[in-house]
């Protein structure tokens, strides 16, 4: 008896990190991957700390290195964790996760321009103080 969708994967086929198959038997591969990601998680968190906390590392450089760790950390996350890959099984997550981004994004933007024109549509306080009295 074949499973559906076995003849398109043999099992000595490349996978991308992640990638779990739907009539896989579920433990041993899964938990695998799970530790995988654990140890890549941990290993990350650990370099963070280590380069916010040294004096090894050029002082202004540390921001760029931090948010690079935090791109990465989110990148084992979604792959090691969420099985978000590019498989043909996941369009449906992917667009998920890009429209999520993409509201995330418009967030942050509207947040930025609002404070950066809030002093432009303020009242001078020297006008505010006239009206008080």
């Amino acid at each position: 008896m074949s499973h559906a969708g076995s003849e398109d994967f043999p099992p000595d086929a490349d996978k991308a990190p992640g990638f779990h198959r739907v009539d896989a038997r579920p433990g041993g591969e899964g938990i695998t991957s799970y530790l995988i990601g654990l140890g890549l998680a941990t290993l990350i968190t650990v370099v963070a700390f280590f380069i916010a906390r040294t004096t090894l590392v050029w002082q202004p450089s540390i921001p760029v290195a931090i948010a690079v760790l935090a791109i990465a950390q989110m990148g084992v996350h979604l792959v090691f964790f969420l099985h978000i890959t590019s498989g043909p099984d996941n369009v449906n997550n992917i667009m998920a996760l890009a429209f999520g981004v993409l509201i995330v994004m418009l967030l942050i933007a509207g947040s930025l321009w609002i404070m950066a024109h809030l002093n432009h549509n303020m009242m001078p306080m020297y006008q505010l103080m006239q009206m008080q009295h």
